[in-house]
């Protein structure tokens, strides 16, 4: 419901031409934002151990249909805010603002009892019996490596793919491509990031979150190396490239939420998750001022090769892993 608020603040910001109301208001509207990523870890709250990472990819693979409609629906919107005296650039914020706040309501009159409320009581009831809180004590010790990977994973996949994804827009007009090239290529990356995601929690849920921690690293690794090697003209490499790349970070997203979700207990979970993404955004942002500093100073295929030999890094980091289990 913030959300939606923060996108009518700049609809009015944008009438009114005041900037001073327009970056208080996408900050509101950013907030937004985080609550949407925060759904992937919602849905697992009363999901068993061996379907959490399914759990997860249902809320992935919904997310597809924004991820792609959004884009598409900028020029419709636009000409719908001209139709009522509206900046055209603030149209897309329209549909942002009945987007949100509809889906504030139903999940405030539908999503009811909390599942994390639920969940709690459920833990509490378990941690009366003494073997279980035995138990518990043990993986608590567990709980903090766990975090560290599962955290480390999202945030090394999030670096690569927002480092090379930036600057791929920008090295393809340089080499002459038109809008509609970059948009198709972006456009493949996109469902690559979230299309996916169905399998991918089966596969995490079924191989395990290690496997698929270590897989993204190689796919990452090989979306690294033929943007590299692919020549600024090639199309099919360039496309093929950035699914790999949408692959990949879906991958480590996933499993890297699971393992999250695991290696916390409910009274501190919410509280982990937040900061997490946290590092997760901070990490992006970083990825990305450094991806033009990287092509500025030398060129795209060494981010490029830069992209792929870090994500490497994620195969010690899962042994380390392994390796920490008594």
């Amino acid at each position: 419901m913030i959300g939606g608020l923060g996108a009518i603040g700049v609809i009015i910001a944008a009438i009114l031409n005041n900037v001073f109301l327009l970056f208080p208001s996408l900050l509101v509207y950013g907030a937004g934002t985080a609550t949407n990523l925060q759904a992937r870890y919602a849905g697992t709250d009363l999901a068993n151990s061996k379907q959490r990472a399914t759990a997860i990819s249902l809320t992935m693979v919904f997310t597809t249909f924004g991820a792609v409609a959004g884009p598409n629906l900028v020029n419709t919107m636009g000409n719908v805010a001209l139709s009522i005296g509206v900046p055209s650039l603030a149209g897309p914020f329209i549909l942002s603002a009945a987007a949100y706040i509809l889906a504030g309501l139903v999940l405030f009159l539908m999503l009811r009892p909390d599942p994390l409320v639920i969940a709690r009581t459920i833990e509490a009831s378990n941690q009366e019996h003494k073997a279980k809180v035995h138990l518990a004590s043990i993986d608590q010790v567990e709980n903090k490596r766990g975090i560290i990977v599962g955290a480390t994973i999202m945030v090394l996949t999030q670096i690569v793919m927002v480092a090379i994804m930036t600057m791929t827009p920008v090295h393809m007009k340089h080499h002459g491509h038109g809008l509609g090239a970059v948009g198709l290529v972006i456009g493949f990356h996109v469902c690559a990031m979230y299309l996916p995601s169905l399998v991918t929690g089966i596969l995490v849920d079924k191989l395990g979150r290690i496997t698929m921690a270590i897989a993204s690293g190689i796919i990452l690794l090989l979306a690294g190396l033929i943007s590299a090697i692919a020549p600024g003209d090639s199309m099919i490499l360039l496309v093929i490239a950035l699914s790999f790349l949408g692959l990949g970070w879906n991958f480590g997203l996933i499993s890297g939420t699971a393992l999250i979700i695991d290696s916390t207990v409910t009274s501190t979970r919410a509280k982990t998750q937040g900061t997490v993404d946290v590092l997760i955004a901070l990490s992006g942002a970083t990825g990305g001022a450094l991806s033009g500093m990287i092509v500025a100073g030398s060129s795209y295929a060494t981010l490029s090769l830069v992209g792929g030999i870090l994500s490497l890094l994620l195969i010690p980091v899962v042994i380390w892993s392994r390796g920490s289990k008594k």
